[in-house]
Order: C-alpha cells, then sequence, then structure tokens
C-alpha cells in the first residue's frame, strides 16, 4: 500500500471545485483484501471559519465502511445522490469494497441492509468508537489504511465465487457504455434475466438496470467537469441514450440537476438528496 490511486471522480460531482475545498486520496488494498476491498480513501479538509462547502456524490454499487467521528458504520449502496457539508477542519477515512465484495463478510442479502446504518462490529468485532480511535487518531492516510488492512484480515472471509461474478459483471458496465441493456448483460453472463437480478439483490444490492444508468450518469458528469460535454444531444447519444428528453431525465433524477444546470456549477439549483 505504498501508492496512491490516480482515480476518476467515481460519482463526486463537480470535482474540479471540491478539489480546491479538500484533498482526497485513495489507497490500494493488500494482495490479501484485493477480492474484497476495491481502495481506501480519506477526505481532508481545512476552511476558513466563514467557510462551508456541501459536496454531492452520485453512490457506486459499493458498500462504504465510513470512519467518522460519531457517526461510523457500513453503508449499502443508496438509490440517488447524497450530500456532505464541510465546515471548519475534518477528515473522514473509508474503505470501499468491490461490488458484491461485502456480502462475504455478513452472508445476508445487500438490499436487505439498505438505507440502515451497518454497525462495524458486524465485521470487525470491535465498536465504531474504538475504530475511530485507532484510525482518526493517526495522521498520515497510508497509516490509517495499514491499521484497517490488519483489522479486516482478522476476519477475512473465504474467497465467493459469485461475488466474483458479480463484481466483473459490474466492472463490465462501467467499462462498456455501448451495454445499455440488462438482457445485454444476462447474454454476456449467460445467465437469466431473474438469475441476475436475484444475484444483483443478493450481491450488490441493487438492480442491474440502476447500476447501468448509474455509470451513464457518472460518465455523463465527468465529460461535463472535464469540458468534453460538447453539444447535450450528442452526449446523450454517446451514452447510449435515444433521445435527450429521457437523458435529461435520468440525470435529474440522480443528480438532483438538469445536465445544462450541472454545467453552470454548483449552487445553479437545488439537488435532491
Amino acid at each position: 500500500m505504498n501508492h496512491d490511486i490516480p482515480a476518476p471522480t467515481l460519482g463526486v460531482l463537480h470535482m474540479n471545485e471540491g478539489a480546491q475545498r479538500f484533498r482526497l486520496i485513495r489507497i490500494p488494498p493488500s494482495q490479501e483484501l484485493a477480492p474484497f476491498v476495491k481502495h481506501y480513501w480519506t477526505v481532508k479538509w481545512d476552511l476558513a471559519d466563514d467557510e462551508d462547502y456541501t459536496q454531492l456524490v452520485v453512490p457506486n454499487p459499493c458498500v462504504n465502511l465510513v470512519v467518522e467521528p460519531g457517526k461510523t458504520s457500513c453503508f449499502a449502496p443508496g438509490a440517488g445522490t447524497f450530500s456532505y457539508l464541510m465546515q471548519g477542519s475534518g477528515c473522514v477515512f473509508g474503505v470501499k469494497f468491490h461490488p458484491g465484495g461485502f456480502y462475504p463478510f455478513v452472508k445476508e442479502p445487500i438490499s436487505g441492509l439498505r438505507g440502515q446504518p451497518i454497525p462495524v462490529m458486524k465485521i470487525l468485532g470491535i465498536s465504531g468508537e474504538e475504530l475511530e480511535k485507532t484510525i482518526l487518531s493517526r495522521k498520515d492516510e497510508h497509516v490509517m489504511a495499514e491499521k484497517m488492512e490488519r483489522l479486516l484480515l482478522r476476519c477475512l472471509p473465504e474467497a465467493d465465487r459469485q461475488g466474483q461474478v458479480l463484481r466483473e459483471a459490474v466492472e463490465g458496465i462501467a467499462r462498456d457504455r455501448e451495454l445499455i441493456k440488462v438482457d445485454m448483460l444476462c447474454a454476456r453472463m449467460g445467465l437469466h434475466k431473474r438469475t441476475v437480478q436475484r444475484l444483483f439483490d443478493q450481491y450488490v444490492g441493487v438492480s442491474p438496470k440502476w447500476v447501468i444508468r448509474l455509470f451513464r450518469i457518472q460518465d455523463a458528469a465527468e465529460r461535463m467537469d472535464n469540458g468534453r460535454h460538447d453539444e447535450l444531444v450528442k452526449l446523450a447519444m454517446d451514452l447510449g441514450y435515444h433521445d435527450q428528453a429521457h437523458f435529461i431525465k435520468d440525470f435529474k433524477n440522480v443528480t438532483g440537476q438538469t445536465p445544462e444546470e450541472y454545467i453552470q456549477g454548483p449552487g445553479s439549483a437545488s439537488a435532491s438528496v
């Protein structure tokens, strides 16, 4: 765990704006935990006394273990954008599990865990308060990750073949923007549609249709952030939409803003979170 990950925004909206106010670092896991953990992450900020900043994030189809004073828990994927208010100075540490990577730790359908914090005691055998003392007392992000590694290795589950299949399926959706229908995914996986839906419900926590839409919206937001949006009609077609209205509707349902409002920057419209 010696190198930070040069990763895309992964759902962090208006990243260019946010990068001026906080520092985001992602750190890869060890080989032993790589089948389950996508990466560790930290967000640190130090704002002026009269300044605050609200960061909007489109959720990924992953469970996150979040270490934050008084709020430490695991969180299953949500259905829409969520916001985080930064004030003063602070630090949040997290573990992003692969899609399908958290299930082996709990052996419960991830869909049934949505909408409620999952106590870290359930997988680590220690309380949230103990975990905060262990992790947040450290200043260096890599030391934080090493401490978390040791805790996770103590409860390392056996490899789960189905979980690996679901991870590969989600990664395939993220890579291939031509994969725009659940039927196409089923054909690639060689499984019946009901089986695919059941596996996503159990291992990922959200439907394959939602995952496909999520990655297209993330890609659209990232293109806009980087000034590569061109005409929105062309962008919608590039992402597999047959008409602009459908694209605009999906984008607003997920982010709380129309594409035009998003291009104008933070504060152009109130996001529904």
